[in-house]
């Protein structure tokens, strides 16, 4: 996990909608974030193989967060549970 991550999951939290990645590149920028868009569709698709967000829409990517994503971000679940990933 990064810290690209956690600002990716505690966004959708903090929003409680599903995003497209242009969508969250957008406001994440507008909020002072600084992270690329081609790091944000590649740490998407990292989070949805960990099953901390899910793609919800049959066409198009809108991710939203998972029971799974709501318990790492409230401490019940630690990142070393998590499948590890050697890609940041």
């Amino acid at each position: 996990m990064t810290g690209n991550d956690d600002t990716i999951l505690e966004y959708l939290h903090e929003k409680d909608m599903a995003l497209p990645p242009g969508t969250l590149h957008f406001n994440l920028e507008r909020e002072g974030f600084e992270v690329g868009y081609s790091t944000i569709r590649r740490r998407l698709k990292l989070l949805e193989s960990a099953g901390l967000i899910q793609n919800e829409a049959e066409e198009g990517s809108y991710y939203g967060l998972t029971e799974k994503g709501r318990q790492y971000l409230s401490g019940d679940l630690d990142a070393s549970e998590l499948e590890q990933d050697d890609e940041n």
